[in-house]
């Protein structure tokens, strides 16, 4: 199975926005870093026909080691959730696109 890498995805810019490839390569990481610094401050970014991503807050709860039987504390955490559009399910799933839903 193939995975998208940042090197990937600046080629990409490169060969169809028309930057040079160090360009590409900020530009990328300019967008990235915005990303996360809006999910690390508990904002939701939502890309418009892909989906939105959002940190959700999980609270203590008792869990159990599937090996030996134990019960363990989780101690509360934040969570990254992403949340696909209708447009990219459809995508996926060979459908067509849902009209003027850019959820």
């Amino acid at each position: 199975m193939n995975a998208v890498t940042r090197a990937h995805l600046a080629e990409r810019i490169y060969a169809q926005v028309g930057l040079s490839r160090n360009e590409s390569a900020d530009l990328l990481e300019s967008v990235l870093g915005r990303v996360s610094r809006a999910l690390e401050e508990g904002e939701s970014v939502k890309i418009s026909g892909f989906g939105t991503f959002s940190v959700r807050q999980k609270g203590r709860r008792i869990g159990r080691n599937p090996k030996t039987g134990v019960e363990v504390p989780i101690l509360p955490r934040r969570v990254l959730v992403f949340r696909p559009s209708q447009v990219l399910k459809a995508q996926i799933n060979g459908l067509a696109v849902p009209e003027g839903d850019d959820e």
